[in-house]
């Protein structure tokens, strides 16, 4: 029989590298990996579905379920980050508490990517600053002209806004127009008239691990939904290959006698990881992160964009849920 011929559009990270490479394989398939910047792919694959199986941002999948469910998703999370780290303000900005930008100007590239939404969620619930305590303004990053990828229908208390035709998220941080944004990539202007909001993200964010046990997921597999149906089979293997392509792929992270990464104390950092994390600190599967996906689905159906307060196994194939046990 002949073997489908499936392109996967999935950023060549290292728990992914070895399905790029080949050491992995998905038992099947001959596989196209395609290595594409994450907005890229988010963009194709929700505009045009070009791709049999991509990784999506979490937010848009949940967004889509409500949308006509052009995708599947399997519980394989190839982006997790976490988004202390996301709130910057301009470097003269008095503020240094989340709480004090109460009645301010917040830019995002979109409203609803998952980074936002974990932002808007993390300081309404923990540091004092509800989602509807500020306005957002949209727009692109660093180069002007992005827009939502999908239409919003919010809550009233809610005001999002695009930004000029010509104006950046970045520039206007520097130049005190707003006073954060919110964004999963680092501003052109960080260090340049932008700072973080928080002096030393790292401790907030591991105390937060400490605090909740969430890991937020950033991004997750899906498959467009008319190859699901054609290859129901496809789901699982997905996932035991995904899974094995991770084990493989950072072996090795913390190794001293010849470094993996240019940088000289990445052991150092795989160790500090290890013990406030745990030993497997990126995992896969609904039961290791049902207290992560709890949290998104419910800050996203809160911030009036998912269309309802979804369960974490309704996101994902059923085929994908569970294996044989010999």
């Amino acid at each position: 029989m002949t073997r489908p011929h499936l392109t996967m559009a999935v950023q060549a990270y290292d728990r992914f590298r070895p399905l790029f490479d080949g050491r992995v394989q998905v038992a099947g398939v001959d596989l196209n990996c395609l290595d594409l910047p994450v907005e890229e792919t988010f963009h194709r694959m929700v505009a045009h579905q070009e791709f049999e199986v991509a990784e999506l941002s979490m937010s848009t999948y949940v967004l889509t379920l409500s949308r006509g469910a052009p995708f599947v998703a399997v519980p394989v999370f190839p982006s997790r980050a976490f988004r202390h780290s996301a709130v910057y303000v301009p470097t003269d900005s008095p503020v240094t508490d989340p709480a004090q930008l109460a009645g301010g100007l917040i830019g995002v590239p979109e409203y609803q990517i998952t980074a936002a939404v974990w932002v808007r969620g993390i300081l309404a619930e923990h540091h004092g600053l509800p989602v509807s305590a500020v306005r957002y303004r949209s727009g692109g990053l660093d180069t002007p002209g992005r827009v939502e990828k999908v239409p919003l229908d919010l809550p009233e208390d809610v005001e999002v806004q695009p930004i000029g035709p010509g104006a950046t998220l970045s520039r206007m941080l520097a130049d005190g127009q707003l006073d954060a944004v919110h964004s999963a990539r680092n501003p052109g202007t960080l260090g340049s008239g932008v700072r973080r909001l928080f002096a030393d993200p790292r401790a907030v964010e591991a105390d937060y691990f400490r605090r909740t046990g969430v890991f937020p997921i950033m991004h997750v597999l899906v498959i467009r939904r008319d190859v699901h149906e054609r290859y129901r089979w496809l789901a699982q293997e997905l996932v035991k290959a995904c899974a094995e392509a991770k084990r493989v792929g950072v072996a090795g992270i913390g190794e001293t006698a010849a470094l993996p990464s240019a940088l000289p104390w990445s052991w150092a950092e795989a160790e500090r990881t290890v013990e406030v994390l745990g030993e497997d600190w990126w995992p896969y599967g609904v039961e290791r992160n049902r207290t992560t996906l709890d949290t998104f689905l419910r800050y996203s159906h809160e911030q009036g964009l998912a269309a309802r307060r979804y369960e974490p196994e309704e996101l994902f194939a059923p085929e994908s849920l569970s294996s044989v046990v010999v």
